[in-house]
């Protein structure tokens, strides 16, 4: 099995705070709502939201990909991380065996945040992960942060 890395970090002008809540803690119901057809719905399958839960993620209907299911891996309010891996559905194909996530807040000089991501397809067997289907992810990824920020810059007293 290869592990392949990828790091990407981007910035809002969202506080981590209110970012956090929205864009982890709160997603599963804000998600569904702004941006229906990106995410149909999300729900805990296992679990009580922390450390081990199971969630799955049902696409809307212009998505290539039907569902998701993430496990929790770690998350610390107070410090704004939050990691989970995809561990089934049609978006890991059969050539990858899981992909782990791992997301982090922090603030800027300008009082918003600075988003790091990294990324860790873990592959099986030999393959490798091609650099389009990376971006393709990122992008979406990003796209549907952006909903999110454009959200809480529209409605300033939601999530404080």
């Amino acid at each position: 099995m290869g592990v392949f890395t990828y790091e990407t970090e981007f910035t809002s002008v969202i506080a981590p705070p209110r970012l956090f809540k929205a864009l982890v803690l709160d997603a599963d119901n804000l998600v569904p709502k702004i941006a229906p057809q990106a995410v149909k719905s999300a729900e805990i399958v296992e679990g009580d939201g922390g450390v081990g839960t199971i969630k799955k993620t049902s696409f809307g209907e212009g998505s290539e990909y039907s569902y998701v299911k993430h496990q929790v891996d770690a998350l610390d309010k107070d410090n704004f991380v939050y990691s989970y891996s995809l561990i089934e559905g049609d978006a890991l194909s059969d050539k990858i065996e899981k992909i782990s996530y791992a997301i982090k807040l922090v603030v800027s000089a300008d009082g918003g945040s600075i988003i790091k991501n990294t990324s860790n397809y873990h592959t099986k067997g030999d393959v490798e992960i091609k650099e389009e289907h990376v971006k393709a992810g990122k992008e979406r990824a990003h796209a549907l942060f952006k909903v999110i920020e454009t959200y809480l810059v529209a409605n300033p007293d939601a999530y404080n």
